[in-house]
């Protein structure tokens, strides 16, 4: 059988992930999960349904993030993962829900607009 892919997004973050039954081996870009997401705050937002659902160690790992900077891809792939647990087991969707790994954060960067030096920021208002 085919490995489903799950989809998590986060600002411009795009996570593809592929969860298999293995020992946890994370792997994210072709990389070591610890090369790809330095950040100990990331990794752990990473791991953190794995940690709700008590299934740390029973899932091998295939992560294809891009876009948007570390903190949003962490969170895009912690979208996906809880996406697809939910997938294997649907009892796990109260638990991952109460911690809000679920929720599709819509905040986004707004648009510069024209005459202005950034998305709100005026340039000085002279009267005379």
């Amino acid at each position: 059988m085919a490995d489903k892919i799950y989809v998590g997004r986060r600002k411009t973050s795009v996570a593809r992930i592929i969860l298999r039954n293995g020992n946890g081996k994370i792997t994210v870009n072709r990389k070591e999960f610890e090369k790809a997401f330095p950040q100990f705050t990331n990794r752990d937002d990473i791991l953190a349904p794995f940690k709700i659902t008590e299934t740390e160690g029973k899932y091998d790992l295939i992560v294809n993030v891009n876009g948007g900077g570390t903190t949003g891809q962490a969170q895009a792939v912690r979208l996906g993962i809880a996406r697809a647990l939910i997938d294997i087991n649907p009892d796990f969707r109260p638990a991952l829900k109460a911690e809000g790994f679920l929720r599709r954060d819509p905040r986004m960067v707004e648009r510069k607009k024209y005459g202005q030096p950034k998305a709100r920021k005026r340039f000085q208002f002279s009267k005379r």
